[in-house]
């Protein structure tokens, strides 16, 4: 009996249909392949070559019932579910950590960034700096009062691309204490007579922070407006 059986299976596998030995050997075969993956890092692609391969080696004397394959389409459904539905917390989740909770640190702190508004601090004067599109062998930053009149023009002098920082001192150019306030600051900058791209940066508090929907944070900076995070060049 055992050898007419054996014929037929022969005989079967010739024809290309899988008897259910052959479904063993080929559901071994497909776990054996898998088995280096656990179910929740299985993807839809491992899905479907496992449930391919079911389908095509299937008993064709015992088939996979309908609820069965029904039921394998549920959990294949419902983890697929999971998974998305997993990104998309992460996602949120890192946007809440790592935007919000990060620009929020910036209110109470002073920001260098693109700017032509300076306030003076308490013992006079202020700090600023040049940022430089190209390497300068002349560079000069002039400060002017509220009512536009120069109050002090700065030679930096030669300077490399980058950024070029300066310090004034709060005092007209005969010396005497040009006060507190607000200041308007240009600068200028040339090599060898062509003219090089120059910006001013000037240092700022931020007072709050915005959350734009479905955008990143925005820096409320004083004397400069709003600003993104990313206009940030330093932090003190």
């Amino acid at each position: 009996m055992a050898t007419t059986t054996s014929a037929f299976d022969a005989a079967l596998n010739k024809a290309g249909i899988s008897t259910a030995a052959t479904a063993k050997a080929a559901a071994a075969a497909a776990a054996k392949s898998s088995n280096s993956k656990t179910l929740n890092e299985m993807g839809p692609g491992d899905f479907i070559a496992l449930l391919t391969a079911q389908m095509k080696n299937q008993d064709p004397f015992e088939p996979v019932d309908n609820s069965q394959m029904v039921a394998q389409m549920a959990q294949f459904s419902s983890l697929a579910g999971i998974s998305e539905m997993g990104s998309t917390l992460k996602s949120i989740s890192g946007k809440l950590s790592g935007g919000a909770a990060d620009a929020a640190a910036y209110v109470g702190k002073t920001v260098l960034t693109p700017g032509k508004t300076a306030y003076t601090r308490q013992s006079g004067g202020f700090a600023g700096a040049v940022e430089l599109g190209a390497a300068a062998s002349d560079v000069k930053v002039t400060i002017k009062n509220s009512d536009g009149t120069t109050v002090r023009t700065l030679n930096l002098g030669k300077q490399e691309a980058g950024t070029a920082s300066y310090d004034w001192d709060g005092k007209w150019e005969d010396g005497t204490d040009a006060g507190a306030g607000a200041y308007t600051v240009t600068v200028a900058a040339s090599d060898k007579g062509s003219a090089v791209i120059a910006n001013p940066l000037v240092w700022a508090p931020v007072t709050s922070v915005s959350m734009l929907q479905g955008g990143d944070p925005v820096l409320d900076v004083g004397g400069v407006g709003k600003i993104p995070t990313s206009a940030v060049r330093a932090i003190a």
